[in-house]
């Protein structure tokens, strides 16, 4: 897995939060400056700045994007312009520096924050939405680039709700393991590279390059368009990775478990997946062997061990002297 690369994000910029959240919903930059647009964001959710424009800054969460939605510009409102210019220079300013401000709802911007942010550099933002759901938006759209990330050799497949990366050798029939399946009926992930994001800090979900997303390349033939061949039914945009295959050469492989009982892991992304290794050798049939994995970690997950309950069995056999 030295191939593998994994990182933890901690360099997200507004403009990263902005490139990502013109994904979720409408949002213009209207003010700041283009050094303010590289600032960090160094938490991953947003605040309403109300008591702090009160002047109560002691708890106040300035490392987070701010909000400033109907509440704040009632209160906004009360007071006059040099009060309010005063507010927003002490949250723009030192110690403080907001990595940027969002104003939901259309709501006309104040002369007062237009300066104060053009003076000290601070992004302002617009959005058309009504807040809680600009901030539902934006908490989903920072969750993901904050998310640990990185990318996986190897092809992945969604096999009857069980997402199955397939890996090996360069050469060893990966992608034409994964077409087979395809043709079988289930859906592609990726080709040759996945990429992978940590949800919730316990989901590794896999996802394609989207320059790449919808194709494969089959050796001999070349790039194919999976969506256009067999249909929009087998693309599958993103799935969690449930198991990992790992295609080895027969005369490679050498204890392997008969029964199944000890099972073994892989980690990606510091979780553990489940790791099943299947030989390879002429006259396999190899994406029948991966359809019977996922099915077997199908029904693993449901609470059936069918190796631990054969073995159950056997033992209950001799302690009751049946041959």
């Amino acid at each position: 897995m030295s191939a593998d690369s994994f990182i933890n994000p901690n360099q997200v910029t507004v403009q990263d939060f902005v490139d990502a959240y013109k994904h979720e919903g409408e949002i213009q930059v209207i003010a700041g400056s283009e050094a303010g647009m590289r600032r960090r964001i160094r938490e991953p959710t947003v605040n309403r700045p109300g008591l702090a424009l009160a002047g109560f800054t002691q708890y106040f969460a300035c490392k987070r994007v701010q909000v400033l939605g109907k509440a704040e510009a009632a209160f906004l409102r009360s007071l006059n312009e040099e009060e309010r210019l005063e507010r927003f220079r002490a949250i723009f300013g030192s110690p403080f520096r907001v990595p940027c401000l969002v104003i939901c709802r259309n709501i006309r911007p104040h002369k007062a924050l237009l300066q104060a942010a053009n003076e000290l550099g601070t992004p302002i933002l617009k959005s058309p939405l009504i807040t809680r759901n600009f901030i539902r938006k934006a908490n989903l759209a920072l969750e993901n680039l904050f998310a640990p990330k990185g990318s996986c050799m190897g092809s992945m497949v969604d096999i009857l709700g069980i997402g199955v990366l397939v890996r090996g050798e360069s050469g060893i029939g990966k992608s034409e393991c994964v077409l087979d399946l395809i043709e079988r009926g289930y859906s592609l992930v990726s080709d040759d590279i996945t990429k992978v994001r940590l949800v919730d800090g316990h989901d590794v979900v896999g996802y394609s390059n989207p320059v790449t997303q919808d194709h494969m390349e089959v050796r001999g033939i070349g790039i194919i368009n999976v969506a256009a061949m067999f249909g929009v039914k087998c693309i599958r945009k993103e799935k969690r990775v449930d198991l990992v295959v790992s295609l080895q050469r027969w005369d490679k492989v050498k204890d392997v478990d008969r029964l199944g009982i000890d099972e073994t892991f892989t980690k990606i992304l510091d979780t553990q997946i489940p790791l099943i290794t299947i030989p390879v050798r002429e006259g396999r049939d190899i994406s029948r062997l991966v359809e019977v994995a996922a099915l077997h970690t199908k029904l693993k997950m449901m609470g059936h061990h069918s190796g631990k309950e054969f073995n159950q069995r056997l033992i209950d056999n001799i302690a009751n002297g049946v041959q």
